[in-house]
């Protein structure tokens, strides 16, 4: 019984369509085939699974108890094939800041959609971190890559940067700045500037206050709470919705985060070549 899934397959699509040869059908076999299937199944169960006449096939009690249990069988074993080939399949870890979570979800989609010209597909396991524990997880070979903020530790390999342009400042909804329609770096002056790096922002006036490990949602509960005011990008204003807070256009020039993907030399595999290669990809074409 435990080896009997086509058999088991045969039932569940014999009971689906009341029909031997209709099931036949769909299963692309010959009518006598499926009754010795369902024969082989009956023996081997020791029950009657179908009525049979000319005119009609119908489940017994037994076959409607059965049913249920059939079904169940093979949603299992699809399981179990489908995580078999998860397992098989090559998997690469990558950290990535939740800024850049859509290009890290999009790098994760080609690399599992590869097709036979390009490689195996690969598995790539995601995992949100800020910069200091991104840094961490790769030192300690947790994760194989990681996308940082530059300027990467200088043990880590480097490839394929990019840059997010800061054009927006999260204030108090009561600040005096929240009803502004744009700002300009002077109108800064005498605030307490938030920012996720381990550095200030350049040309911008202003008390700097760090926020731990790159979090720009931490950022934005100190700046609710009125402790500063947070340079951000559009792709965060895009992503956040949020009642104490207010989104201004800061007009600052070329100020921005420069972000890369970066990696261990010590632990190159064919695998991580072909993450930079994605980035590389996904970058030109987004």
């Amino acid at each position: 019984m435990l080896l009997m899934l086509r058999e088991i397959h045969c039932f569940t699509r014999v009971a689906a369509r009341l029909s031997f040869s209709a099931a036949a059908t769909d299963l692309g076999m010959s009518q006598p085939a499926m009754s010795q299937a369902i024969t082989r199944l009956e023996r081997a169960a020791g029950v009657r699974l179908f009525e049979r006449s000319a005119r009609e096939v119908r489940l017994t009690a037994a076959g409607k108890a059965l049913l249920p249990y059939a079904e169940q069988a093979l949603e299992s074993a699809a399981a179990f094939t489908a995580e078999a080939a998860r397992l098989a399949r090559p998997t690469i870890h990558l950290a990535y800041p939740p800024l850049v979570g859509t290009l890290a979800a999009r790098v994760a989609r080609r690399l599992a959609g590869r097709g036979p010209s390009m490689g195996p597909s690969i598995g790539v396991e995601l995992r949100a971190a800020g910069r200091a524990e991104a840094a961490r997880a790769l030192a300690a070979g947790e994760v194989s890559a990681a996308i940082l903020a530059t300027p990467a530790p200088a043990a880590f390999v480097t490839a394929a940067r990019f840059h997010v342009t800061v054009d927006h400042v999260a204030v108090p909804a009561g600040h005096r700045l929240a009803a502004r329609s744009r700002l300009a770096p002077d109108d800064l002056a005498g605030q307490t500037l938030l920012t996720p790096s381990a550095r200030p922002w350049a040309g911008l006036p202003g008390h700097v206050r760090l926020v731990p490990d790159d979090d720009f949602a931490a950022g934005l509960d100190l700046v609710a709470a009125g402790a500063g005011v947070l340079p951000i990008p559009q792709l965060l204003v895009r992503a956040v919705r949020r009642d104490d807070v207010r989104f201004v256009p800061l007009e600052a020039g070329e100020l921005r985060i420069t972000y890369a993907l970066a990696w261990s030399r010590e632990r190159v595999t064919p695998e991580l070549m072909a993450l930079v290669q994605a980035v590389q990809d996904a970058l030109w074409t987004r």
